[in-house]
């Protein structure tokens, strides 16, 4: 099944719910399948410099530490079918791409901005591009997902189909993402997206059906921002995606919902965490520099399933953005001359561990 069609019916699912009061906040269980999208290896690498306020290039993971994408996890339990989960998600590396996992970077990634208080905010046009045949409550309208947006004039999305687009204001404690957003006529549209509110103190997920990933989790949360390895470190967790999840409705906090469909007693949830084997060396690993932030992260905040995809692959931040301001690309030398289908040679995922399901979910979460 496409992207698009999953995502029609995740929206008809999810709306649904919310207006039979069969849920609020996060999938019911009793729900259809929720948003999905399908993201692939990519070629082309470009990722752009980041600065807080500076509304010309991108910005990294806003969240503050009482998201899930700050959580410390290597002192976490496992999950007593671990070493199970891990082989099916090992063996789905093995499977495609040569064994290498996917570092997108270009395409079936996202283009931040991180904008001052006098961005000029304007209304998101709805692009029915899934042919519903309703309006998605809440969506639009005074205080509407798509309303009053601080886009700046000049932003451009990331390439690809997709064309993700992530806001920031700090002045405000706001995030958006966007799902196909264009400027058509001088007004901004998208198919899908949403707004996270307080995102200082935000566990770092959408709700209420919205947001562009399949997990609900906000999509640039875990994205790879440049400025992550400038400074040679990741202090974040990661998003995951794989080309085979659990079935849509076996999802584990923080995923709010899920478009897997493997029934298997080994299928990986989409929202499970997943942590590199704390007494792996890294340092010790034959694989390339980018890859070993990756691995030190995943061993103290971890990666978390986010989406489905045409690959096991990792997000690193669109250069699009930078690209389009300043013509330049400054990704090739940070991979050091590696094209972006051979950064995570290497990477052992055969030493991941499984964490419980649900990790971290309290009674106000």
């Amino acid at each position: 099944m496409n992207r698009s069609r999953r995502l029609r019916l995740a929206a008809v699912a999810t709306i649904a719910a919310l207006t039979s009061g069969l849920a609020t906040g996060s999938a019911s269980a009793s729900a259809a399948p929720s948003v999905s999208q399908g993201h692939r290896a990519v070629s082309d690498a470009r990722l752009a410099a980041v600065r807080v306020h500076d509304v010309t290039i991108p910005y990294g993971t806003p969240f503050g530490k009482l998201s899930v994408w700050r959580q410390d996890v290597r002192s976490a339990p496992l999950n007593g079918n671990s070493a199970a989960m891990v082989a099916n998600v090992a063996d789905q590396a093995a499977k495609y791409y040569g064994g290498v996992a996917a570092f997108n970077v270009n395409r079936y990634s996202t283009s931040f901005y991180s904008v001052p208080a006098t961005t000029a905010r304007v209304d998101v046009r709805w692009d029915n591009c899934q042919k519903k045949t309703w309006t998605p409550s809440g969506l639009l309208g005074t205080g509407g997902q798509f309303s009053q947006v601080p886009i700046p004039a000049t932003a451009v999305p990331a390439a690809g189909t997709d064309g993700q687009l992530t806001v920031y204001s700090p002045a405000t404690d706001q995030l958006w993402e966007f799902w196909q957003a264009k400027k058509v006529g001088g007004t901004w549209q998208a198919c899908w997206g949403g707004r996270i509110d307080k995102v200082s103190t935000s566990p770092g997920y959408f709700n209420g059906g919205f947001g562009v990933s399949a997990s609900g989790l906000s999509y640039g949360g875990g994205t790879i921002a440049i400025k992550d390895v400038q400074a040679g470190r990741i202090d974040h967790a990661l998003a995951l995606q794989l080309p085979s999840t659990a079935n849509w409705n076996n999802f584990s906090w923080p995923a709010q919902r899920s478009d897997g469909n493997d029934t298997g007693k080994n299928a990986v949830p989409e929202g499970i965490r997943l942590r590199l084997d704390p007494s792996v060396d890294v340092d010790a690993l034959r694989i390339s520099p980018i890859a070993k932030m990756v691995a030190k992260a995943a061993q103290t905040y971890g990666f978390i399933v986010t989406d489905k995809a045409g690959a096991v692959a990792v997000v690193a931040e669109s250069p699009a953005a930078t690209v389009a301001a300043t013509g330049k690309n400054p990704w090739p030398a940070l991979m050091q001359g590696k094209p972006d289908y051979q950064v995570m040679a290497g990477f052992p995922w055969d030493r991941l561990q499984a964490l419980p399901k649900d990790y971290g979910k309290t009674a106000a979460r």
